[in-house]
């Protein structure tokens, strides 16, 4: 007998001696390929959930996998520190965002590393570090220099009350969440970064092997259309530029559309219609953007009395505004063509606008008095003047004949251009918060001036009070907001912040050196380890982070930050080309755990009634069954579906849920609970649904690992789902990877001892040893965590197996044992390095190098060969491995069950395939 597993000692013991070996410390070493694997850094918001560990430790494993490869492996972990939250904690909690963020990397330090995982914590990046941001800053100096960063206007959610901007999820129906009080959308000056200047370079994915659906969200969100500029003009003379995918449908623009705070609204109203125009426009700015570009809003707009005149045939078009369309888009300016554009068609046809059909379809002729839709399919132009009876095709932009041949005559004629627009603009960095990395900018007599590079770090002042409005306190910080300029003139800091995503677009370079401080990396180490070769997370991050990354790679690159690395790269041998392109070669996306289904407590409930609400002076939680469900006048029974502080819906069999408040005074009391109970204690029902700590259903890892072990939930995670897809919790899979571990621990521990050596079975154990070496291998190489573990639970039950019968070799038991450690070593890294050590195997585990299969050891002695006819099965049997196909088809012919089928017929074909499969047609 073996001593019992107690991961509660195995764990702590090997975690120590791995930080005191430094086992996991990633150096340069030019003589070993090199693996550089990077997981999404997280937000310290307080506790890792188990969300976390579902994305690091399959990330984990496999870095390990690749480390007993024979790659010198760099897997870092840091915090992406700055954010609203912190500032949120500030404000409600009088905690300062440091000492809130601070306290909380702190606790998340430790349940990293409660995971067993093999990061190397001396290339810790923490991003609201001085030391880090000092470095985010001079990003900011190098792109301002570069005219890569610049100012303009954007939209923002302005609060007058409180004289501040809020972010979109503090705004809430149009409202301050914290006041109530109206929010209005305001063009301010921002800071900005000039990421459409690199849209063709993101839309190539070449040389990435990244999943398809990220590709596709980045491709649409950047949004690229070949169409073209086209110049109208107001009755005064004003021009008014638009851009339109389908300067074919030019002959049909009945109106045009500008947004509510385009430059011409206040020239092209009409004294008759301004009163009307101001109220529109007043409304308009009640909306956020995401509000106002909703596909499913009713469209509205206000005539603002003006016309305009349609360059192809100086048609007099009204001019109307709507807060569908913006002014940070495009021209902030669209022409109307209603009958062949869906939205415009339901503008139209709301407020009596003409509708003129340009494109007739085949076989039919269309009235734009009785359309009752929009038509966008083929066809050819009608209507049109000299392009009558153009072809139109379903093609986008110029590969559509139309569209190209009213393009080019458009220039010809000066008045427009072929153009490509993206739907992507450019990035808007600026925050009006304090907790994020300064910009570092004065505004002095002679304008905008960068801090000289060796003044930075500009540090966040520490002490400073936070106002309940939320107004950023650097806004009112005299000691902050007052420097000189260059010439020691008096001037003001910029007091907007930066995104915090700008300071995760960079990060995997501060990994390489944290400390490096004369520059944001060490050349030397960005020669060896760039660029990452495999980054994981998750896919919602498409079309920010992963963008905004890529982004600035590219612009690092074209602004020669690699040029010493690229050089030293060249130095030893590596091939720099391409090197320095994109920041991730690999991309791999985990899905998402969601909350398991759960019963709510069956409650009785006694009290009187208010209403249609029970007024609770008693609440017990009873057996299911046996109290009749139902809702009597001083009492309620039934399931608890849903509870709000101290508001309970309950299921009393009715078509609508009870109310019941439980006042502070009631009697709580819940039998499996001891001591006094109360009204928080009570459980609700939950759905399958994604995790959140608003519905109640999020698992903390900590509480799973105290009662299982790391390696027991790691190997959980692996295990019950595809890592790819993710899919419901259920705390009772867990006992399924606990056994594993149970029985490798006996196994391990085990002292064989053969009774008579039985060679079939010998070879038969050695068989599924290699088979398992090859799939455990693929799927790790695949990221196909759960059939791994599958893989090696299958191993398990063949080696316990073995040992109840004690008929296999010494040898081929103690091959088996090994290997079964060696492949479960990156998924159970304790449990696995304790038994490797117990059997007197040189340390650690995870240095040693990853198993190989033996293809003839592997290979099957008996295969079953499905016998068809016309592709129904009608026969199955065992036959020896590797007949060749002219054996295969004899025995196939000679199946009784085919010749009585055959009755004495020769067939006209006999297929075989895979050497597992006859198809007989007769």
């Amino acid at each position: 007998m073996s001593d019992a597993y107690d991961p509660a000692v195995v764990e702590p013991k090997w975690q120590k001696r791995w930080e005191a070996d430094q086992l996991y410390r990633a150096v340069v070493d030019w003589s070993k390929p090199k693996h550089y694997a990077l997981t999404m850094l997280p937000y310290p918001s307080g506790d890792l959930h188990i969300g976390h560990w579902f994305a690091m430790t399959p990330s984990d494993a496999r870095a390990r996998f690749m480390r007993m490869r024979g790659y010198n492996v760099l897997f870092p972990m840091g915090f992406d520190a700055f954010g609203l939250p912190a500032e949120n904690a500030a404000i409600q909690r009088n905690i300062h965002p440091k000492t809130w963020t601070y306290a909380n990397i702190e606790r998340m330090r430790r349940q990293l590393r409660s995971m067993g995982a093999m990061f190397d914590w001396e290339r810790e990046a923490v991003s609201c570090d001085p030391a880090y941001y000092r470095w985010t800053e001079w990003f900011f100096s190098q792109f301002f220099r570069n005219q890569l960063a610049y100012r303009g206007e954007g939209l923002v959610n302005w609060s007058e009350t409180l004289q501040t901007v809020l972010a979109n999820e503090q705004v809430i129906d149009g409202k301050d969440e914290r006041t109530g009080q109206p929010v209005v959308q305001k063009l301010m000056e921002q800071w900005f970064f000039a990421i459409t200047r690199y849209s063709d370079q993101l839309l190539n994915f070449e040389g990435l092997d990244w999943p398809e659906p990220v590709k596709l969200m980045q491709t649409n969100w950047i949004g690229r259309s070949e169409g073209a500029r086209v110049f109208f003009a107001g009755e005064q003379g004003d021009p008014i530029e638009v851009f339109t995918t389908r300067p074919d449908t030019l002959w049909g623009a009945t109106f045009m559309v500008l947004s509510p705070e385009h430059d011409l609204v206040e020239r092209l109203t009409s004294d008759a219609q301004r009163a009307a125009v101001e109220v529109y426009r007043e409304q308009a700015a009640g909306a956020t953007e995401i509000e106002r570009l909703s596909d499913t809003r009713e469209k509205t707009g206000v005539f603002t009395g003006g016309y305009a005149i349609n360059p192809v045939n100086d048609a007099r078009i009204p001019v109307w505004i709507a807060d569908y369309v913006l002014s940070t888009y495009g021209t902030g300016a669209i022409m109307a063509v209603p009958a062949h554009d869906q939205r415009d068609f339901e503008f139209a046809r709301k407020y009596g606008l003409e509708v003129v059909p340009v494109i007739q379809p085949e076989g039919e002729k269309l009235d734009g008095t009785t359309m009752a839709a929009a038509y966008a399919g083929p066809g050819r132009m009608v209507n049109s003047g000299p392009f009558d009876g153009t072809p139109v095709t379903s093609d986008k932009g110029w590969a559509n004949p139309s569209v190209k041949a009213v393009a080019d005559w458009l220039a010809e004629r000066a008045v427009g251009r072929k153009s490509v627009n993206y739907r992507m603009r450019d990035w808007l960095i600026s925050r009006q918060r304090y907790w994020g990395a300064p910009i570092p900018v004065v505004y002095g007599p002679d304008g905008v001036e960068m801090v000289p590079d060796d003044e930075l770090p500009v540090l966040l002042p520490d002490d400073v009070q936070f106002m309940p409005t939320g107004r950023s306190p650097l806004t009112y910080d005299e000691a902050f907001l007052h420097t000189t300029d260059s010439d020691g003139e008096p001037a003001r800091r910029e007091t907007d912040t930066m995104d915090t995503f700008m300071c995760s677009s960079w990060y995997q370079y501060r990994y390489l050196s944290p400390g490096f401080a004369q520059g944001p990396f060490d050349p030397a180490e960005a020669a060896y380890w760039l660029p990452v070769d495999v980054y994981t997370g998750g896919a919602e991050h498409a079309t920010m982070h992963l963008l905004y990354t890529r982004f600035f790679t590219k612009a690092m690159r074209d602004l020669g930050m690699f040029a010493e690395a690229q050089s030293m790269m060249e130095a030893h041998g590596r091939d720099p080309n391409g090197a320095f392109d994109e920041p991730m070669t690999k991309l791999r996306n985990q899905g998402q755990i969601l909350g398991a289904e759960r019963k709510g407590d069956i409650i009785l409930a006694r009290g009187r009634r208010d209403g249609n609400v029970l007024i609770a002076e008693r609440v017990e939680v009873i057996e299911s069954g046996t109290v009749e469900p139902g809702s009597r006048s001083s009492e309620v029974a039934g399931e608890l579906m849903k509870r709000t502080e101290n508001i309970l819906q309950i299921d009393a069999g009715g078509e609508e849920l009870v109310t019941i408040e439980v006042p502070h005074s009631a009697i709580v009391h819940i039998p499996t609970i001891e001591g006094e109970n109360n009204v928080n204690q009570l459980r609700h029902h939950l759905e399958i649904q994604r995790m959140s700590k608003s519905k109640g259903n999020v698992v903390n890892p900590d509480e799973l690992v105290a009662q299982f072990g790391a390696d027991t939930v790691r190997a959980y995670l692996m295990f019950f789902a595809k890592w790819d897809q993710g899919g419901p919790w259920n705390y009772g899979g867990i006992k399924g990877p606990q056994r594993l571990l149970q029985d490798v621990w006996e196994i391990g521990c085990a002292d064989y001892a053969p009774g008579q050596t039985d060679e079939s079975a010998t070879r038969a154990l050695r068989r599924k040893t290699h088979q398992t070496i090859r799939k455990v291998t693929q799927d790790l190489d695949d990221f196909s965590f759960n059939t791994a573990v599958a893989a090696i639970m299958e191993l398990r039950n063949t080696i316990l197996a073995a040992q109840r019968a004690a008929n296999v070799s010494r040898v081929a038991w103690d091959e088996a044992v090994d290997m079964l450690l060696l492949l479960l070593a990156p998924i159970s890294p304790h449990i696995t390095e304790e038994l490797w050590t117990r059997r007197g195997q040189p340390y650690s585990i995870h240095q040693q190098p990853w198993p190989q299969w033996d293809e003839e050891v592997a290979r099957e002695e008996m295969v079953s060969l499905v016998v068809q006819i016309n592709g129904k099965t009608r026969d199955k049997f065992d036959v020896p491995a590797g007949l060749d196909d002219d054996k295969l088809r004899q025995l196939a012919l000679a199946s009784e069950k085919v010749q009585r089928l055959l009755d004495g017929q020769a067939p006209r074909k006999v297929i075989v395939a895979r050497g597992s499969l006859v198809n007989i047609v007769p």
